[in-house]
């Protein structure tokens, strides 16, 4: 696992670093490869990249405007890379040794008063809760389809957004419940 995840954090580096958006395809490409090697399939990178794509559109454009193509290319595909790259990670190992290999990362943050096993515990209901409310925004989604107010940002986020808030009291209520919630008191 340490090996993926130098090679993650390699990634991000590396997009500062690279300068030239030619360099940013080929890494852009390798790592597909290598995510094709994993065997999780084309469809999982797909979906990786799907996600992140309405967000770098934005980027690219806003980059294209201001710096010129080959930057916005650059900064876009170094992006790609760093998406990439994680879902390397995520796809090849378990979710306890993620959260096994957090704890053992924030072990010397303990003396600035960290708990590594609430940084864990914080990304694994973080893990949780994403395709909760994906669901939610797909369940939404579809029923405002149905009523024909697709045209109406509001009508997709504040139902969404509500549902998110619940999701997260409960599990807020949930955590506090078995005394996760709160810091210990000297």
């Amino acid at each position: 696992m340490w090996l993926k995840f130098l090679v993650v954090a390699a990634c991000g580096a590396a997009s500062f670093l690279i300068v030239d958006w030619v360099v940013s395809l080929l890494i852009f490409v390798l790592m597909c490869v290598l995510f094709m090697l994993t065997g999780a399939g084309f469809r999982r990178l797909l979906r990786a990249i799907w996600l992140v794509a309405p967000i770098l559109v934005v980027i690219g454009l806003f980059q294209w405007w201001q710096l010129g193509g080959p930057t916005a290319a650059r900064i876009v595909l170094n992006v790609l890379v760093c998406v990439v790259a994680a879902s390397v990670l995520t796809a090849t190992t378990p979710v306890q040794d993620l959260l096994d290999g957090v704890v053992a990362l924030a072990k010397p943050f303990r003396r600035f008063g960290a708990d590594p096993e609430r940084f864990a515990l914080t990304i694994a209901v973080m893990l949780r809760s994403i395709p909760f409310i994906a669901g939610a925004f797909s369940d939404v989604r579809d029923s405002v389809r149905a009523r024909g107010l697709e045209r109406n940002p509001r009508a997709l986020v504040l139902p969404v957004f509500i549902t998110t808030v619940a999701y997260a009291r409960q599990t807020g209520d949930a955590l506090a419940a078995r005394g996760l919630g709160e810091p210990e008191r000297d």
